[in-house]
This record gives C-alpha cells, structure tokens and sequence, in this order.
C-alpha cells in the first residue's frame, strides 16, 4: 500500500510537529486515515477482523507515539478496533442463527447431535468474545465453557449442495465484514463532525435566565454550547477568564460579543475573586480519563477548587471522542507536555537570567509553561457529552460501551 503508506507518513509528521489544532480536528483526520486503511487492506478469506486489527494496530501505534499528549488520537483508534471487534462478533452470531436452522430442518439424530456439540462449542466461543469485546471480565460461566477463537467446528454435511451453499454463505460472509466495518467508521466520522451540535443541544437544559457562566480559555464546543442558549432568548452573562500565557479566552471572549453575549474578561488570578458572583463554571476538556478525571487547559485545577469551596457546579463539556478508556495512573498516559518558555518571558530582556551562574552550568533561572491541567472526579459536578448528561460515577460505564478490553493498550 504504496499510496497509504505514504499519507500515514504524511500525517505522522503534522502530529509530530503539532501542526493540526484541537482534539475534534485530529480525531477526524485520523478516523478517515483509518478508513482509507482498513479499504485498501487485502484480507485473506479466514481471520479477516484479526487481519483488519493488525492493520489498524500497527498504523495506530505510529500515530500514538507521533504526539501521545493528544489521547484523541489513541481514543479513536482504539474505538476503530472496537468497530472491527463487534462487526465480527455479528456476522459470526448472525451466522450460528443460519446453521441453527439448517440444523433444525435436519431429521438424521445422528447429525443432528454431532452439529450440536459444534453448535455449542461456536457459541461458547462468540460467548467469550462478547466478553472480551467490553472492559467488563467475562463471567466464570464463560471462562469454563468458552473454547479458543480458531477452534474448529466439528462439521459434516451429508449433502454435497448444502455443502457448497454454506461454503459461498461463508465467502458472501467474509466479504460483507469489511463493507460493515467501513460502514461503522463512516458512522464514527459521522459522530465526531456532530459532536458540537449534540452537545449544544442541551445548553437550554442547564443555562436559566440571568445567570452568570465562568469559563477558561477557548473552546468550540463552550462557544456553541453558550451560543445555542443564547440563540433560545436566554439572557446570562459570562465571565472568561484569559488562559495566560497563550491568553485564548481573549479569542473566546471576541466570538462570544460577535454573537451578542454580554461577556466580561478576567485574569486567571481573578478566579477565585469572582466566583461567588457565579451560578456554574462551564468548561472544555481536552480528554476525560475512565475514572472521570478531567485533562483541560492549564489553569483550569484552580477553577474547579474555587467552584468546590463556593458550592458552584462544576460542568465539563466533551465529545465521545474524547473519553479516554485509560486512567491517569497508567504509565502509557502522558498527561502533559511543556510549551515554549517565549511564551512566558522575553528572552533579550532575562538573557542574564538564564544564563549559567553556578559552576554546576545549569542556568540560576528556569521556565516551566505547561499546556493542560489535571481535575481528580471529585471535583466535577457533571459531564455533558453528545450522548446527554452524566454523572462522574457513570463514565466508567459510558467508556465501556465504546472501547474493547483488548485494545487498551496498544
């Protein structure tokens, strides 16, 4: 795959060099560059899903290393697989419920108790593999009775027609796997480009008239969510703080007036001072990890305390695709990065600063400027995704229903 090869490659690089902005924007990219491998992957006539896998894996395995700060990346890849992992799991089921009828139209006992032992050994193992395809365990009913993916189904046909008929069943079945999963991702692409309209849909739920909002920073899906409100004839005011040093709340804070909301713009040490005038601190997150713990813009820790000890709600807006099926603990999760110092300080102004004046040559000043900021579950009063309201204690379910056990780490 000439062609694929080269557009991976391609894309490794904007993610290396961080030239595409925002979680929703690389999400897409690499969907559609998951979907233009999986159509070009040849497939042989057994095994296609765990061919398919291998293919996604090893492409997804270079994205992830290309910038692991963004786990958009890591989160659609792995839901890719998960797509591949269901899509199976249905053809392989729709396909026992076919031989279970050929097997019900049979009169010979002798058959009919040979199929059934191969009947129930097939089950048990698309048994298991439901299991396996959650992050749920399997039960110890299906630990016992569950038999290895490539076991063979004891099979013999008394008829050389039924024989060939089932054969291009099989062959008709192998082919639509990969249609169906292309389908599924599709749908994914789908999903990701709507998020922000999903999620402001709901905004008329949670914002009442004359309230005032706090948010940080900038984010689209906090635009369109305080714009669709406004667009109900919600009258609010929203205070947002600037996001130094990058100070992308002064972005935020000129789209919002261009919608004609009334907003206010304060420093981030302001905070705290401010947030007794609030009625709900409304943010985006840049990734939620599976114990409901929140990554977003740097700054944002600080809010979320000051929200707790007023007794404010603390919402977090995220898309799908940013539910990350990994917890802050686990070593393959890099939390954050550092930005340039520049951004910080000038370096022809503190030039003397940062130069060496110890013998050890390490410079007496030092600039740390870190992109995101970490808030613990506890401290998040409720998750808005595309897919409604839910509380921190229900995410773990929600990220379940979206990523395979298998698949977590990559």
């Amino acid at each position: 795959m000439p062609d694929v090869q080269s557009t991976v490659l391609e894309f490794v690089n904007k993610l290396r060099k961080r030239k595409i902005e925002g979680s929703q924007a690389t999400a897409k990219c690499t969907v559609e560059l998951l979907r233009s491998v999986i159509s070009q992957q040849r497939v042989p006539h057994s095994n296609q899903a765990s061919a398919l896998i291998d293919a996604v894996k090893a492409v997804g395995e270079q994205l992830v290393a290309a910038n692991p700060v963004e786990l958009a990346v890591g989160n659609v890849v792995r839901r890719v697989l998960h797509i591949i992992r269901e899509e199976d799991l249905s053809l392989a089921t729709a396909a026992i419920a076919g031989l279970d009828l050929l097997d019900a139209s049979d009169d010979d006992d002798e058959d009919d108790t040979s199929k059934g032992v191969g009947y129930s050994a097939m089950s048990a193992a698309v048994a298991a593999a439901a299991a396996r395809s959650t992050l749920r365990p399997p039960s110890l009913q299906t630990l016992l009775e569950g038999t290895p993916e490539s076991a063979a189904v004891p099979y013999t046909s008394s008829s050389g027609a039924d024989s060939e008929s089932k054969t291009a069943d099989k062959s008709s079945i192998t082919r639509k796997l990969k249609h169906d999963v292309i389908e599924g991702v599709n749908h994914l692409i789908l999903e990701i480009a709507g998020c922000h309209e999903q999620i402001a849909e709901q905004a008329i739920e949670h914002i009442h008239q004359n309230e005032v909002i706090l948010t940080l920073g900038s984010s689209r899906t906090v635009l369109e969510f305080l714009c669709a409100a406004k667009e109900k004839k919600r009258s609010f005011r929203v205070f947002v703080a600037e996001g130094a040093p990058r100070y992308q709340g002064h972005l935020l804070a000129k789209e919002l007036v261009a919608r004609g909301l009334q907003t206010t713009v304060i420093t981030d040490s302001a905070v705290f001072a401010m947030i007794s005038r609030v009625n709900m601190v409304i943010i985006g997150a840049h990734a939620v990890m599976a114990n409901g713990g929140v990554i977003g813009p740097v700054g944002v820790n600080m809010a979320a305390l000051a929200a707790k000890k007023h007794a404010v709600p603390f919402v977090v807006l995220a898309g799908s695709h940013k539910l990350c099926p990994l917890y802050p603990h686990n070593p393959e999760v890099l939390l954050n990065e550092l930005r340039s110092p520049s951004e910080l300080l000038d370096f022809g102004e503190f030039s003397d600063c940062l130069d060496s004046g110890t013998g050890s040559g390490s410079p007496l000043l030092q600039v740390l400027n870190p992109t995101f900021d970490y808030v613990p579950p506890n401290l998040v009063s409720l998750f808005i995704t595309d897919t409604g309201g839910h509380n921190p204690s229900y995410m773990y379910r929600l990220i379940a229903d979206y990523y395979s056990a298998d698949d977590l780490v990559m």
